[in-house]
């Protein structure tokens, strides 16, 4: 699909934050090596069976604020979710050009606003790593509206929140669940992003338009 967007046409971008802003290899490293590494010499297990029960934690509560709460996990698992983190700061970066696209975005004249499912000591990581406010006009972590992106009960508390207007809107993210989430709320404009974890396949997108890199939409043309 085209990834032209009128941005005359465009106030407010909304944009996610893990796959989409930074890259999603941080929390995919943490999640799916570390904390089942951890887990399994917690609970002496063999790895794959740590897996196993860990994968049956997630399936269980995907899509809900518990899936992405780290005091659940640390609950759930048995583990200190916030101090494994720290283990992996130097894995924490931008995708690339993203600093770029947000420079002209904010050059432009529009309203940017981080808006995520990461919990806030997720969130306050990142951005005591990489300065992510210093770019943004405001940062929203679902958990303090009390619904997750794949709720309609979310867009609604977060338009009551922001008072912005969905159909000139622009939001960005790696999930295309949550996209549609976004569209069928009214949000005017998706994106999507096509490879999240630099180091794994790219995503086959096909509801919405679709980058590997903001340098294909910069400069910003209407």
């Amino acid at each position: 699909m085209p990834t032209q967007l009128p941005w005359h046409q465009i106030d407010t971008v909304l944009l996610d934050m893990d796959g989409t802003l930074i890259d999603l290899h941080f929390d995919n490293h943490l999640w799916q090596q570390l904390v089942p590494e951890r887990y399994a010499e917690r609970l002496g297990l063999p790895l794959d069976q740590a897996r196993e029960r860990i994968d049956a934690h997630y399936h269980a509560v995907s899509g809900t604020l518990d899936w992405y709460c780290v005091d659940y996990w640390s609950q759930t698992l048995g583990l200190d979710i916030r101090t494994l983190k720290q283990e992996l700061l130097e894995k924490i970066r931008w995708r690339p050009n993203a600093i770029p696209f947000l420079a002209e975005l904010r050059a432009a004249g529009k309203r940017l606003v981080l808006f995520t499912n990461a919990h806030p000591a997720s969130l306050s990581v990142k951005d005591a790593q990489l300065g992510l406010s210093d770019h943004l006009d405001l940062m929203v972590s679902t958990h303090e509206l009390g619904w997750s992106k794949e709720s309609q009960h979310c867009w609604q508390a977060l338009a009551e929140r922001l008072a912005f207007d969905p159909a000139r809107t622009l939001f960005v993210d790696d999930s295309e669940r949550i996209l549609r989430a976004a569209a069928d709320y009214g949000i005017g404009y998706q994106l999507a992003i096509q490879n999240p974890d630099s180091r794994q396949p790219e995503q086959h997108i096909t509801a919405f338009p679709a980058i590997r890199d903001y340098a294909k939409l910069l400069p910003l043309t209407t």
